[in-house]
């Protein structure tokens, strides 16, 4: 068992980069095929004002830059082949190959809705925590899981770096 600080060999990083990025894809595109089944008819409502509602997003996450799903699309495919080719070349500790497996995995959750499903380009978005906060699916939050882990793990490895010198 390696220990938390030592990175991993390349093979059993890259295997867990891309392990996780495909779940988190698998997870997505069910999660919205039963979305868009489930809740054609109208919102569910769950606890606490949260509900499930059936959207289209034509935009970026909080629906930054709607009607721009072209765009989305390239830029989403130039990141996802980038962070991939980095993730894959790179030795890495645990939970940054989970880090940037959720990164990848919820980049190509949203892509995969632009490119295959027929939706005119636009990503389904389903789980609404607040009426104020913009309705989300799970690509989104792997996503940003897998970012916040991230930045996460840079404070930490840059404050190890610091006690070390």
């Amino acid at each position: 068992m390696p220990r938390a600080g030592v990175p991993l060999r390349r093979r059993v990083s890259a295997a867990i980069v891309l392990g996780v990025a495909v779940g988190s894809v698998v997870v997505d595109q069910i999660t919205k095929s039963i979305a868009e089944h489930s809740l054609a008819d109208g919102p569910v409502r769950l606890v606490l004002g949260a509900r499930l509602v059936l959207t289209y997003n034509s935009g970026a996450a909080f629906s930054v830059g709607a009607g721009r799903s072209v765009v989305f699309t390239v830029l989403a495919s130039l990141t996802i082949s980038v962070l991939t080719a980095y993730a894959i070349w790179t030795r890495h500790r645990v939970a940054q190959a989970i880090a940037f497996g959720l990164v990848i995995g919820g980049a190509a959750g949203n892509l995969v809705d632009r490119l295959f499903r027929a939706n005119g380009g636009r990503v389904i978005d389903f789980v609404e925590i607040a009426r104020w906060w913009p309705v989300f699916n799970w690509a989104d939050a792997s996503l940003f899981c897998g970012v916040a882990l991230l930045l996460l793990l840079s404070f930490f490895e840059g404050g190890n770096e610091r006690h070390r010198s």
